[in-house]
């Protein structure tokens, strides 16, 4: 596959991954959990994978890209409000995972992954709900918290896929 058809395979995997866990955020699973949680982590694999391979500022550029039209679908799908809360934790948190990703990439092949998206996760989750939730009704807080715990866990379960695909290049 060439080079321009993977980069853009990947911004159309991060829109598709973000404005999915916008619009799931708003059904929970139960007390302590959304569905969101189930997808947006792949994002932070989508960059990761992105900055593996090409580097930090195309992995930027794909965030760039993500952000815009996810966020336009977002709107759409969820509300604005969740849109706002969406793209803004989405920028600050993925743009900080290009960041400590390439930081870390020299150490262990699962140092960077992990803990680029542990962070970022982190992030996201606090900026996103505390925007879309405050002042509502939503056990934001609660919700935030059962969110973040399943983020972290399947960024463990997603170092097996990256060991795989970046092992083939």
């Amino acid at each position: 596959m060439d080079q321009r058809t993977r980069l853009i395979l990947l911004v159309a995997a991060m829109v598709a991954i973000v404005a999915s866990a916008n619009y799931l955020v708003q059904f929970p699973v139960n007390d302590w959990l959304t569905w969101g949680a189930l997808t947006y982590p792949v994002s932070y694999f989508v960059t990761d994978l992105t900055n593996r391979w090409y580097g930090p500022e195309r992995a930027r550029r794909v965030v760039y890209a993500g952000f815009v039209l996810a966020v336009i679908l977002s709107a759409w799908l969820a509300s604005p409000r969740i849109a706002l809360a969406s793209g803004t934790a989405f920028l600050i948190s993925q743009l900080m995972d290009v960041a400590v990703f390439n930081r870390l990439r020299g150490g262990r092949w699962w140092t960077a992954p992990l803990a680029s998206s542990a962070l970022g996760s982190l992030v996201d989750t606090a900026l996103f709900f505390a925007l879309a939730f405050y002042a509502t009704d939503v056990p934001w807080v609660t919700l935030a918290t059962g969110d973040y715990v399943v983020k972290v866990a399947i960024a463990l379960l997603m170092l097996g896929p990256y060991r795989m695909i970046t092992a083939r290049g």
